[in-house]
């Protein structure tokens, strides 16, 4: 439980017995725990350097363990002190790195090379992010989208605010879309466009990532730190964000549908994520002419010309849900 802080799982055992019978001497350590005089001296010695035990004066020497409360925070605050430290002496380490790996520009720009160092690199990013999240997804993918994205989730948890504009081609893939009806569920804004120029993240309008080009993005990317070309990519995404269509609940309820035929219900919201008749009929588990002519049933019920009119129109007359807009 406390090796996170720098106590041996021995030296935890001697604590938690001295919890529980405290005043003892290392003769009485010994006794209870079977362990040499030696060692438990040593063990003693370790955790009255962390703070965890107290002797008192006296013969026999017996000692006192510091309540688990007091001691683990002022644990916790020297670690944090040490990784603040550490977070210091890493950015001074930048000067040592090789001239093909630093843009002339200093540190406002850093290049990530390697698949598995750019998904590292977004890994990182959630890790840090405190208020808000924006992200334009697109394939193709540093990481594997066969696991649930539980650092999403974990940001949600904790306050983070979350919102993707989704390429349409990126929903199709297997299972993508089910992940993302329960991202919405768990709080995340969501919307598509069939314009999404770029993959990018932006983390609290401070840094982003993006690729290096369009051909190698999931490669190589490019770390853009607080600056004026990141202002300009949260005020891309602003604009996207504005003309994309939300994706909301994903069913329509029986006042919000009306009278429209319950298949035709559930084609809604797969059309306002703007999939294609194929990823909507195998969705749908329908043959592309049972779609076609769902698709036509719901256009006319609209008065729609085209699809993304009809995806419109039914998130304006409230046919797609408003969970995430």
């Amino acid at each position: 439980m406390l090796q996170a802080l720098g106590v041996t799982a021995q030296d935890e055992e001697l604590y938690r017995t001295l919890l529980r019978l405290p005043r003892s001497t290392l003769e009485d350590l010994a006794d209870t725990g079977g362990h040499a005089t030696s060692t438990l001296r040593r063990s003693v010695r370790r955790l009255e350097q962390l703070g965890l035990v107290t002797r008192l004066a006296g013969a026999p020497v017996r000692f006192v363990p510091v309540r688990p409360d007091v001691a683990v925070d002022v644990l916790v605050a020297q670690r944090q002190r040490e990784l603040a430290l550490a977070r210091e002496g890493a950015r001074g380490l930048l000067q040592e790195m090789a001239m093909e790996h630093v843009h002339e520009s200093g540190d406002l720009i850093e290049i990530v090379r390697g698949r598995q160092a750019v998904a590292h690199r977004f890994m990182q990013m959630e890790q840090t992010v405190a208020q808000e999240l924006l992200v334009l997804d697109r394939p193709p993918y540093a990481q594997a989208l066969d696991q649930p994205n539980d650092s999403e989730y974990d940001l949600l948890a904790r306050g983070v605010r979350c919102r993707g504009i989704y390429a349409p081609e990126g929903l199709e893939r297997p299972g993508r879309l089910d992940e993302l009806r329960r991202l919405v569920d768990a709080g995340e804004q969501a919307r598509t466009s069939p314009v999404v120029p770029l993959k990018m993240a932006i983390a609290d309008a401070s840094v982003a990532i993006l690729p290096l080009s369009f051909e190698q993005s999931a490669e190589q990317a490019l770390v853009v730190y607080a600056s004026t070309l990141v202002d300009a990519l949260v005020s891309l995404f602003e604009v996207l964000w504005d003309l994309a269509l939300p994706i909301a609940g994903f069913e329509a309820t029986e006042r919000q549908a009306g009278e429209a035929d319950p298949a035709v219900s559930a084609l809604v919201p797969l059309l306002v994520a703007g999939l294609g008749d194929q990823a909507i009929a195998r969705q749908l588990g329908v043959s592309p002419r049972t779609l076609s002519r769902q698709l036509a049933t719901l256009m006319e019920s609209l008065g729609a010309r085209t699809r993304f009119q009809a995806g419109a129109l039914a998130v304006a007359r409230g046919l797609a849900g408003a969970d995430s807009v």
